[in-house]
């Protein structure tokens, strides 16, 4: 099963890293995802640029509206996704406590992916019908 890992970080705190303890964090982190990918345990992983880029699209008055920066407003701020395939929540939260970043403050968040696989069958087969009226 897929287990989706949001990663949070607090920018003050990682700003006033001196460069040589980031760039170590940054070695330790990607020689554990190495590791994630050797024993199968990697599905994928972005890292997303500050919150200062973020767009937040929400419904107003009928409409769609926007905001700069992201939804909630908090110290921490989400760093990236990491997608892990583990066999239950249990293992992934074991994967992830092992993750270098954990030691230097940052926050991990564990879901487990949706399977919108039948949800997007039933769709297709919805709109299938409708266009060939």
């Amino acid at each position: 099963m897929k287990y989706i890992c949001f990663g949070y970080y607090d920018k003050s705190k990682f700003a006033g890293m001196p460069e040589s303890e980031r760039n170590a964090m940054f070695d330790k982190c990607f020689d554990y995802d190495d590791h994630l990918r050797a024993s199968g345990h990697w599905a994928g992983g972005e890292a997303l640029q500050g919150t200062e880029t973020a767009l937040t699209l929400y419904w107003k008055n009928g409409k769609v509206a926007t905001t700069d920066g992201p939804y909630a407003e908090t110290k921490e701020q989400l760093g990236g996704i990491l997608i892990l395939e583990a066999r239950d929540m249990n293992q992934a939260a074991q994967l992830m406590a092992q993750h270098p970043a954990m030691t230097y403050g940052n926050i991990f968040e564990i879901r487990p992916a949706g399977d919108m696989n039948e949800i997007i069958k039933a769709s297709e087969q919805r709109r299938r019908k409708d266009t060939a009226r």
